[in-house]
């Protein structure tokens, strides 16, 4: 078979598997916009899938043999002459009018990701380093800092929009946050002994129990609150809201069909250059005079490279809309554009319809399970890495190197998980995810739990239980979310399939409405009680451990019924 054929196919279907949130992650939502148009062709060939399954009934050995994949070519194609090396080559270079917008949209992506992980690395270290702070504080941030913030840019946005053109709403967009990172390090963050009320606090601190340090801790060290915000909002804002906003505007279907999923390949290969430059960075602490405020002097350069990033976004944005936004405009000018009305639910009709089907209930659960599993083990993981990386430069060093893992590791899942898919089917894969967590999350709370007692084992490994548990819960981040990435999303997607219209419409609208905030605040809430109950994260370690091995029960119980049904639905339209 032609081998340029495959290759297409192949990041075809990469598409349709890789879906990018964050809740303030900004890689699950550009997954999830790289999606929308492989499933676009994924369904479309859906009818020729079925012609190769026909007459085989869903049941024992045949489950395994649904290869959700591409369609063997007819067999015609086999009496077409093979191409050249070189004319496969040149056929895989788009054309010179196609060129003009891929390449700057694919250096914008790589600026605004290559941002993103840098202000990622950088937030936590503010946050988690700052006095008498710690990783308590993240589930308290995410609930009564990062929603309201969110709510209010909502609003902002929706202000811009309706009174000022939309090409000018991406600058004035980008420039407010480019020009507080910018501030943060040259201005806010040398007076922070100044800003921050810590003798208040102090006094307030006094008078209340334990439980309240955290929240205490972000009013403390606001300006820290107030970029680890505003970092967070650049991965949803500018990655999701603008960029792909944009990238649909000047792409037809067809050239997203075809280019959108190297953005995905795209997005890890920044992740790998930005947790390197992070990690040089924290290095050149090594080289500065002693008494020079090391992390003062990284986080400059942090900044800087965010700026100057930021910088040539702006510029590329410039001249695309001078060269290809402007020169579309005049070609379209005349045709009427129809526009397709997204369906939109509120809170009592999203619940409403989650109640009434089972299919869409346990789609639901499988979102709310994996936001609160993750959110559960990550900010404990985070308590350790301040333990092990007290200073400031360490811990970014270490996440520098943690990020290029990241983008490593998802990179190669993003490739096999396209044959996991094939030899084993939709349900298999749909559980990878829940027990690569649960057995990962387990482990890691199970070295906290028993650390007095690892001592020797960790002593013949050549470390500590405190860096065995650091590495442990890395990897366990790593794995999940590249798991994640890689077959949880597509699992998803794939699900909405064979649903009637109003069943994906609907349902994809109850599910955004209330399985994706309620996974996302769901963790932080259950932390939020366990802290104010026993005071903190470390004491809370036991009942996390417990409640983590219910909710990834309840996933892998919901995750089963939903393959059932996913199967019974593929089989009544064969």
């Amino acid at each position: 078979m032609a081998k340029g054929r495959y290759i297409i196919r192949l990041f075809q279907l990469l598409s349709a598997f890789v879906i990018l949130t964050a809740p303030s992650d900004a890689f699950t939502t550009t997954f999830k916009a790289l999606a929308v148009t492989g499933l676009s062709n994924l369904s479309s060939q859906r009818s020729k899938i079925h012609q190769n399954i026909s007459g085989q009934r869903l049941t024992g050995k045949n489950k395994e043999k649904l290869h959700l994949s591409s369609p063997v070519p007819a067999a015609e194609d086999n009496n077409k002459p093979k191409k050249s090396l070189l004319s496969r080559f040149k056929s895989a270079i788009p054309p010179a009018n196609e060129r003009k917008k891929l390449i700057p949209l694919a250096i914008m992506f790589f600026c605004i990701l290559f941002n993103y992980t840098v202000l990622r690395d950088t937030k936590d270290v503010l946050l988690l380093c700052a006095p008498k702070s710690g990783a308590e504080v993240i589930p308290f941030i995410k609930t009564y800092c990062n929603l309201p913030a969110a709510i209010g840019f909502a609003a902002v946005y929706a202000t811009l929009c309706n009174r000022m053109e939309q090409k000018n709403v991406f600058y004035a967009c980008v420039i407010p946050f480019l020009s507080f990172f910018a501030s943060f390090a040259l201005f806010i963050y040398p007076n922070n002994s100044l800003l921050h009320p810590h003798a208040f606090v102090d006094k307030i601190a006094n008078v209340l129990p334990l439980g309240f340090s955290a929240p205490l801790a972000i009013v403390r060290n606001w300006t820290f609150a107030l970029f680890y915000v505003l970092a967070e909002m650049w991965g949803s804002v500018v990655t999701s809201l603008l960029f792909w906003g944009f990238a649909n505007e000047v792409t037809t279907v067809d050239e997203a069909k075809k280019y959108y999923p190297l953005f995905g390949l795209g997005a890890n290969v920044a992740l790998i250059f930005s947790g390197q430059y992070v990690r040089w960075v924290s290095r050149m602490r090594d080289t500065l005079a002693p008494g020079v405020d090391a992390w003062a002097v990284s986080l400059k350069y942090l900044m800087g490279a965010v700026v100057t990033s930021g910088g040539i976004l702006l510029a590329t944005y410039t001249w695309m809309l001078k060269n290809v936004v402007s020169k579309n405009e005049e070609a379209d000018s005349g045709k009427k554009v129809t526009k397709k009305k997204r369906v939109k639910m509120g809170l009592k009709e999203s619940i409403k319809y989650l109640l009434r089907s089972d299919y869409i209930k346990d789609l639901a659960m499988l979102v709310v399970s994996y936001g609160m599993c993750i959110n559960l083990v990550e900010v404990s993981w985070k308590s350790k890495l301040k333990l092990a990386f007290p200073n400031p430069n360490d811990y970014s060093a270490f996440m520098g190197n943690f990020s290029s893992t990241m983008g490593t590791v998802t990179l190669f899942m993003m490739l096999i998980g396209r044959s996991i898919f094939q030899k084993f089917g939709w349900r298999t894969a749909a559980t990878i995810t829940p027990k690569m967590i649960g057995l990962t999350g387990l482990a890691f709370f199970a070295l906290n739990i028993f650390s007095g007692s690892l001592g020797p084992v960790a002593s013949a490994l050549g470390t500590t239980p405190l860096m065995l548990a650091v590495f442990v819960g890395a990897a366990q981040n790593i794995l999940s979310k590249s798991s994640k990435y890689s077959l949880f999303d597509p699992c998803k997607e794939m699900a909405y399939i064979p649903l009637d219209q109003e069943s994906k419409t609907k349902g994809k609208a109850a599910i955004d409405v209330i399985g994706n905030p309620l996974g996302k605040s769901g963790g932080a809430l259950i932390q939020q009680i366990l802290i104010f109950a026993v005071g903190s994260l470390a004491a809370a370690t036991p009942y996390l451990a417990v409640i983590l091995g219910v909710i990834i029960f309840f996933w892998l119980r919901s995750a089963d019924g939903l393959a059932t049904r996913f199967e019974d639905a593929m089989q009544k339209e064969t």
